[in-house]
């Protein structure tokens, strides 16, 4: 059963171990945190470094060597337990194609404020956050899929504009959790957000996949209903915002989540 175990999860990670090999910057990552190790132990290279070992062998880690690596292997997994023993890269920005305008702190209100028919769907994250980068291409292809007159989406850096963060009660602080923070607007009013804050300022437990995204903010439906109005033309009177049918609140959640 020992063995088994370490064989069925190999096998059930090879799709995932596929993907995570074909990026580049996980191969970079991966090799950088071997370097050190491949250096102190393969001969010859190693004879040419110096060493505090008391019995002078050079291809061996000494008493300094091993404190490091293990100060930072804890800083790692204390950073991010998904890390593990190794040092990884930051995935890059993301680049490609998308329909996303870029708010600053003097325009996002301005911009949901100037036509009431539109809906606003608002990513509020953070450069230095891995989970608002590895978000980014995710939101990108909603942003290519849903993009319309009457729907639009849009993003704005609450690590350079923390203000914005907290006028939107949006916590920027990796503690909580929050970012990245997905925010639906209508009528100028948020209506929802994604992931909700329970009692202590914690963001509840919520997966960015595309599908939750397209489930939890009913999509679909606000796009076929953006695309009528787009059509009807500027003659049709201002209609009141529908909001998406809410999902079970956890039962951790403050009243004014609920």
């Amino acid at each position: 059963m020992a063995v088994l175990a370490p064989l069925i999860a190999l096998v059930y990670s090879v799709p995932r171990l596929s993907r995570w090999l074909a990026r580049p910057y996980y191969l970079l990552s991966a090799l950088l945190s071997a370097a050190f190790v491949l250096v102190r132990k393969l001969p010859p290279v190693c004879h040419s470094l110096p060493t505090q070992r008391e019995d002078g062998n050079p291809c061996d880690f000494d008493w300094r060597e091993v404190e490091i690596l293990m100060f930072l292997s804890a800083i790692v997994m204390m950073k991010n337990r998904r890390s593990m023993f190794l040092m990884t890269c930051k995935p890059p920005l993301y680049m490609g194609p998308e329909y996303i305008k870029y708010f600053s702190d003097k325009t996002i209100d301005e911009e949901l404020e100037q036509d009431k028919r539109v809906t606003w769907i608002v990513e509020f994250f953070a450069n230095w956050s891995n989970d608002c980068q590895s978000f980014a291409p995710i939101y990108a292809d909603l942003s290519l899929k849903y993009n319309c007159t009457g729907l639009n989406f849009g993003k704005v850096d609450v690590g350079r504009y923390t203000d914005v963060s907290t006028r939107y009660k949006v916590s920027i602080s990796p503690l909580t959790k929050q970012l990245p923070t997905l925010i639906l607007f209508q009528g100028g009013k948020e209506v929802m957000r994604r992931p909700q804050i329970d009692k202590k300022g914690r963001a509840v437990s919520w997966t960015f996949s595309e599908e939750n995204v397209i489930r939890e903010f009913n999509l679909n439906e606000l796009y076929q209903r953006a695309k009528k109005l787009s059509k009807a033309g500027d003659n049709i009177p201002e209609e009141h915002p529908v909001a998406p049918v809410p999902t079970a609140v956890p039962d951790e959640e403050s009243k004014k989540d609920k």
